[in-house]
Parts: structure tokens; sequence; C-alpha cells
């Protein structure tokens, strides 16, 4: 999934992302809904029981790319644009979660301190993309 690591979905789309997977998995399947079979037993059925699901993925991707755009140079641009901070104000009601919410709350749920993208490798480890790597390399 290309610019994967800039999306700030909401939850609602989160929800739909989630069941058209779902769906997709159903149907690959060929197993209806009319049949009443519950998601995990799909997800069985599949093999995919025990690998993240897409949001998980996303989620991961908007880590690795948090903790990499950190560890950069102060003067590079995709730096100075995360730090960025508007001067207009918001409009009313209630604010849109911002981007840095998506990867405070991801960060976490991963249990990832907010100075550990100073130590590459324990950054990649917290943020999952080394186990997928140990995974990739038992399997070929």
């Amino acid at each position: 999934m290309y610019g994967a690591e800039v999306w700030q979905i909401p939850t609602r789309e989160i929800n739909e992302i989630l069941s058209t997977e779902m769906d997709v998995l159903r149907r690959s399947a060929r197993k209806s809904r009319m049949e009443r079979i519950k998601n995990e037993h799909i997800k069985e059925i599949m093999g995919v029981k025990e690998k993240p699901d897409i949001v998980d993925i996303i989620e991961r991707k908007r880590v690795q790319w948090y903790g990499y755009v950190k560890r950069m140079q102060e003067e590079r641009l995709q730096k100075l644009i995360m730090e960025w901070i508007p001067r207009e104000r918001r409009k009313r009601g209630r604010p849109r979660k911002t981007w840095r919410e998506g990867v405070r709350a991801a960060m976490k749920t991963r249990h990832l301190e907010a100075d550990q993208w100073l130590n590459r490798k324990e950054w990649c480890l917290g943020s999952g993309r080394r186990r997928q790597l140990s995974q990739y390399r038992k399997d070929t």
C-alpha cells in the first residue's frame, strides 16, 4: 500500500476497511453471510488467522515512517512538514484527530516510548517490522 504511512483514517473508515477485508476473505472462501459462519472461522479457512489485518499493517507503516522522519536531519523537508504547526485557528466543534495522535495511539498499543526512535534497531523491533522479517526468513 503506497503512501499508507501518512494516512490518518477516521474510525468510521477503519470499520469500512475491516468489513471490506472480511468480505474479500468470505468471497475467496466461497462462504456466504447466509451460512452464518464466524469471521474467525473464515480466517482459519483462508489461513490468515495469525496474520495482521490491513489496519494493523497501515498502523505499523505509520509508526515506521514516524521513526524514520524523526531520525532525519533537521533541515529535511519531510521533518519540517511533520513538525510544522499551522498558525490559523481551527473551526468550531470537535477537532479532527491528527496524524500525530494516531501515531501516539499506535505507539501506545505497541508499548513504544516517545524517545525510543533514537535507537533504530529497538524501534524496528517495537514497530513490528523486525518480527515480520524474521517470519519471512523462516518461511523461505
